[in-house]
């Protein structure tokens, strides 16, 4: 009688030498990230962080994914910056709190892995982590045959930081009359791709690298402008005591962020025009012949933070910003009443 032939985990699909492989490449990346309150090393079953340098912490974590903005890393092979994109994306959710982020774990999970492949993702998430100053300290990598599509993955972040309880940024010293300062987004930072991809690759029938004159270069190029960190211009107003509320402009636009921010009684007043809507969206929009709500719940249309200060503090404000080299609108005020108010 015949002998059966072993059957091996990666006769099932798993390759547990190619995810050596991959770790290998990313636990020098990670290493490079390491702050001072990192104490386990990548591969340890937990990451271990000592918090240092707080009276009364408060920790502040957020977690996310980058969408299907990973559709055009697939779609291009280009997968070095979408890690970024994520770490910055979850870094801007716990700032507008005030937190500074401490540590950052990711899932990355593939049908079949390719170790050149994670390795081109986590090297865009550590640069992301070592330029916010936050440790990559762990994370799971998961290959799980016949539930991704050949090449295609899934990427999601989870990040925690602290603040001392007494500088949380909650929002509740907000009172009508405070200014709303816009501060630049790069483009669609994560948001808005199921409908962008829809209107530029399905509608207009364009391809991922076709050339326009309306965005002075490829949709590629623009459709994978990193997602930019606003930890910087929000940290210099908070500690100089003048930041009142942010709000981090993601899905559902100045819309629906901003009134997140804001204490019952209170809504925004916004003023279209007082800012450049960037060259994409515009273009979007005359692709769909978009409704002009659905377009403003749907995309940032160039402004990717909204921070509130005080009339009063405006100016000193305008000079810290200067100073950091950050651009900067005034696009509206807080008013009574609730939600935003266009106008």
């Amino acid at each position: 009688m015949a002998k059966k032939r072993a059957i091996s985990y990666q006769d099932a699909g798993v390759n547990i030498d190619e995810a050596d492989r991959a770790v290998r490449s990313i636990r020098g990346m990670a290493r490079r990230t390491f702050t001072s309150g990192v104490l386990t090393d990548i591969g340890s079953f937990g990451g271990g962080f000592r918090l240092q340098g707080f009276r009364d912490p408060v920790l502040i974590s957020s977690a996310d994914g980058a969408g299907t903005k990973l559709k055009l890393a697939f779609l291009t092979g280009r997968h070095s910056t979408i890690g970024e994109d994520l770490v910055n994306h979850c870094v801007n959710d716990i700032a507008v709190q005030g937190a500074m982020p401490l540590f950052f774990l990711d899932y990355f999970a593939v049908g079949k892995l390719n170790a050149k492949v994670a390795a081109e993702v986590v090297s865009g998430i550590a640069r992301g982590c070592r330029e916010n100053k936050c440790a990559l300290i762990g994370g799971e990598t998961a290959e799980m045959p016949g539930m991704y599509a050949a090449g295609e993955y899934d990427l999601a972040g989870f990040i925690v930081g602290a603040v001392e309880r007494k500088k949380m940024i909650t929002g509740s010293s907000i009172r009508a009359g405070d200014v709303l300062i816009g501060l630049p987004s790069t483009g669609l930072h994560t948001n808005g791709y199921s409908l962008a991809r829809k209107l530029l690759f399905e509608v207009a029938g364009h391809a991922p690298r076709t050339m326009l004159a309306e965005i002075q270069g490829s949709i590629v190029d623009e459709l994978l402008k990193i997602h930019r960190s606003y930890l910087k211009p929000i940290r210099a107003l908070h500690d100089a005591g003048l930041l009142k509320g942010a709000a981090h402009i993601t899905g559902g636009g100045i819309t629906d962020n901003t009134p997140r921010i804001l204490p019952k009684g209170l809504g925004a007043r916004v003023h279209p025009g007082s800012w450049p809507v960037l060259p994409i969206f515009e273009l979007l929009r005359r692709i769909g012949d978009i409704e002009e709500d659905d377009w403003r719940r749907t995309f940032n249309l160039g402004i990717g933070m909204i921070c509130v200060v005080s009339p009063g503090d405006l100016t000193e404000a305008a000079k810290i910003l200067k100073k950091l080299r950050e651009a900067w609108h005034p696009i509206g005020e807080v008013v009574k009443g609730h939600g935003v108010q266009y106008r």
